[in-house]
């Protein structure tokens, strides 16, 4: 890895260099400084330059081998440059581009020879389809689009513009995709509902005749899975961002520019407004809706309607005041068990005196 002068890279980010003694001016001595690397504080290394976005943090640095920080103010009692700057995370990330680029595939459009293309399907001539994709009848893809390798559209796909699948992505018969669609490795979207029905001592599958339709801008992660509607369509609003191995079941619809993390799961026939935000390991009910701009923190369990504006904790969830509430008198509960043990030894004691009174003393 090729370093880079210190005084260089602080032009790059255009930051304010400063010595150790934070002075406005740049040192002579500061010209010789080269920096081979850019990591976060906790990886720190020696000969890198790092990132603090707090002065709370001031101590780890100094007991860090880093050579420079980006950062917004001067820091007491770290003796290393320091490159300042209004917005340091995004200054960070030009310094991590410059030391790691990001890798650019190369465009070149076109259909693999190892790709299966029904004769039937329809590709804009400026996509990519790499080795090994599949791509079945009636299918349609439009311009810019880019299938990695080993992706499967099954018959009746369409696509919209400029989208990228990755590797091993599936799409179920009838799947729709708006313009700018990412859908990252191993995800399925389409696939047949969890829904069945008990007759004569078996589990029989209910219809799965619907489909799967995202919307403009969304982002779905690794090895998540969207299933596709009963009798209509299971829906992604547009700009909704989904994390990794999250599971929204048939028929929901969920809102425009929601933030849906990792290992949530969504029971069927749900639906969010807009702007919902569901944190790790939420669990959602069948059939509720959840209100525009509500936060669910992680690992509650939603049971019923939630309103607008909400911000709701613990399973099953409850809202955050209400929680708060809860939690307060769970903390006093060993406090609690302890006095009730002594009033129970108190009770005991003067059940005690009363049994063995003389019946003279008990009269008295």
């Amino acid at each position: 890895m090729v370093a880079i002068e210190l005084t260089k890279l602080a032009e790059l980010v255009q930051g304010r260099l400063t010595d150790h003694e934070h002075s406005a001016t740049t040192p002579h001595d500061l010209d010789s400084v080269r920096i081979s690397s850019a990591r976060p504080l906790a990886q720190a290394v020696a000969g890198c330059v790092t990132l603090v976005d707090n002065p709370k943090y001031a101590g780890k640095l100094a007991a860090s081998e880093a050579a420079a920080v980006i950062t917004t103010e001067p820091l007491p009692g770290v003796s290393i440059p320091h490159i300042l700057v209004a917005n340091p995370h995004e200054a960070f990330a030009k310094a991590c581009l410059a030391f790691r680029p990001a890798y650019e595939l190369k465009r070149i459009s076109g259909i693999h020879p190892t790709a299966s293309i029904d004769p039937s399907a329809s590709i804009d001539p400026d996509s990519i389809i790499d080795p090994f994709v599949a791509i079945d009848a009636d299918c349609i893809i439009g311009p810019g689009c880019h299938l990695h390798r080993g992706v499967t559209l099954m018959p009746g796909c369409q696509i919209g513009r400029d989208c990228q699948l990755y590797p091993g992505v599936v799409l179920y018969p009838g799947t729709i995709l708006g313009d700018r669609v990412v859908i990252h490795a191993g995800s399925v979207l389409g696939a047949h509902g969890f829904g069945y029905r008990f007759s004569n001592g078996t589990h029989q599958p209910t219809s799965q005749l619907g489909w799967v339709e995202i919307e403009n801008d969304v982002e779905i992660g690794a090895n998540s899975a969207v299933d596709r509607g009963t009798y209509g369509a299971t829906r992604i609003g547009q700009g909704t961002k989904i994390d990794n191995f999250v599971q929204v079941a048939h028929n929901c619809t969920i809102g425009k520019h929601n933030l849906i993390c990792a290992h949530v799961g969504i029971a069927g026939s749900t639906s969010t407004g807009d702007y919902v935000v569901l944190a790790g390991q939420v669990g959602v009910k069948d059939h509720v809706h959840i209100g525009d701009r509500t936060q669910v923190g992680a690992q509650a369990g939603i049971a019923s309607d939630v309103p607008p504006d909400q911000i709701m904790l613990g399973s099953p969830a409850k809202t955050r005041f209400e929680q708060a509430q809860l939690w307060a008198m769970e903390n006093k509960l060993p406090e609690m068990r302890k006095a009730i043990k002594r009033i129970e030894a108190i009770l005991d004691a003067q059940a005690s005196e009363i049994h063995h009174a003389t019946p003279q003393e008990k009269a008295g």
